[in-house]
């Protein structure tokens, strides 16, 4: 992220990486955490002629409560057909938009518990393809953490020395590229943060770094991790 600023005011370059990513789970590489369900997907016949749409991904199956849930699908049609979704066992704390196949939302304590038998499915107009069904656990406390470190920038972009160091931020979400959870660290001479109270997933983390002036720096490149 950048901020618009004046020619007169200076804005950082942070080249943070993170370095280091130790968590108290087990570590596996990979994508997404694979659903538990291991229903076939549906497709309904598709009349002569037609081509059924395809549909495919791995929903994330737990979340915390107050953290942001997010899964999106992705399908297509050989034929160019327009394509619609819907949903059946639509959690109560989601919303789903049929043009895109999103399921999100932000459950709260009142949702602590398991949703079962989700299935997202696409249709082209004549023919649906339907998902594996799938699970959310929504959960009061993770019992994963992971270990943050980066090393301090040192020049502003224009070349210069970087003399007001602030703070850093810390974001991090389950969906690569939008991080709805974030915190800030206001201790300059901090290098290392641990991000706690996590449920199993694939998480993806960045930072950034912020002046005296509140200008903050692009974001770092991404850190990746499997927790399961």
């Amino acid at each position: 992220m950048r901020a618009d600023v004046s020619p007169r005011t200076i804005r950082m370059t942070f080249a943070l990486a993170i370095v280091g990513l130790v968590t108290s789970g087990c570590l596996s590489g990979g994508g997404d955490d694979e659903s538990t369900d291991t229903t076939p997907p549906i497709t309904t016949p598709p009349p002569s002629g037609n081509t059924a749409p395809t549909i495919s991904g791995n929903p994330i199956t737990e979340v915390l409560i107050d953290n942001a849930y997010s899964f999106q699908p992705s399908a297509s049609d050989a034929d160019g057909d327009t394509l619609t979704f819907s949903i059946q066992n639509q959690p109560g704390w989601s919303s789903f938009d049929n043009s895109t196949g999103i399921l999100s939302g932000q459950p709260t304590l009142a949702d602590v518990g398991v949703y079962e038998n989700i299935r997202i499915s696409v249709n082209d107009g004549t023919a649906t393809t339907s998902l594996s069904a799938f699970s959310i656990s929504v959960d009061q406390v993770g019992v994963f953490s992971a270990t943050l470190s980066w090393s301090a920038p040192q020049l502003n972009e224009d070349g210069t020395a970087l003399t007001d160091l602030a703070g850093y931020k810390i974001y991090w979400g389950t969906t690569s590229g939008s991080y709805p959870n974030s915190v800030t660290i206001e201790d300059t001479s901090m290098t290392t943060y641990v991000v706690d109270n996590l449920s199993a997933g694939t998480y993806e983390f960045v930072a950034t770094a912020f002046n005296a002036s509140g200008v903050e720096s692009r974001y770092s490149s991404p850190a990746t991790k499997v927790l399961q």
